[in-house]
């Protein structure tokens, strides 16, 4: 049985893992990918399979991806590391904007308990995904507003004893993000 041949611009989807890109790099029995969240990463050619429909990413919705991480799958996958956050190094530290319009393609029908319930889920999937893959810092954007969310995502951040965080820089955000650091622990 011939193995799947990877080549770069190829679109794939890791295997046990909600992380789908574009390949990059191959190299040898390692393939690099930009996933949809703009992050580079390597993954050995076993954990990797092609999508079939090249307009994947184009029409990738966060929500679904939201539902498919709802299975607790917890896979040691020590073969993947993150290399850098994008090709594009003026971008600097990951932005996540939590604003409802940017997660979902339509806003009808969803009370404001599922916007924020979908706001919450987004932001925790952030947090642990920066923790598991050792990212130092990320910002998460969640306007001004009445200061619901901003209080849900405080409670939610104190449920990580390694995260740290601060309002973030009010000349680039205005009083509308929160910067998170994660303590990492060099063993």
């Amino acid at each position: 049985m011939k193995q799947n041949k990877f080549e770069v611009g190829d679109t794939v989807a890791v295997l046990d893992e909600a992380i789908r890109g574009v390949v990059i790099s191959v190299q040898n029995d390692q393939i690099t990918l930009k996933t949809t969240d703009d992050f580079v990463m390597t993954f050995f050619v076993n954990e990797l399979v092609k999508e079939h429909d090249a307009n994947i990413l184009k029409s990738f919705n966060k929500s679904d991806a939201l539902h498919k991480l709802k299975i607790d799958k917890t896979p040691s996958n020590a073969s993947k590391k993150i290399l850098f956050k994008s090709e594009n190094r003026d971008r600097g530290t990951p932005e996540f904007d939590l604003h409802i319009e940017k997660l979902v393609k339509k806003v009808t029908g969803l009370s404001h308990y599922d916007i924020l319930t979908l706001q919450l889920e987004t932001a925790q999937r952030h947090i642990e995904f920066a923790i598991k893959n050792r990212i130092p810092k990320i910002v998460l954007i969640h306007g001004v507003g009445e200061g619901v969310l901003r209080t849900e995502l405080e409670f939610l951040m104190r449920k990580y004893p390694q995260v740290s965080f601060q309002e973030a820089s009010y000349q680039k955000y205005g009083m509308g993000a929160t910067e998170i650091y994660f303590q990492q622990n060099l063993k």
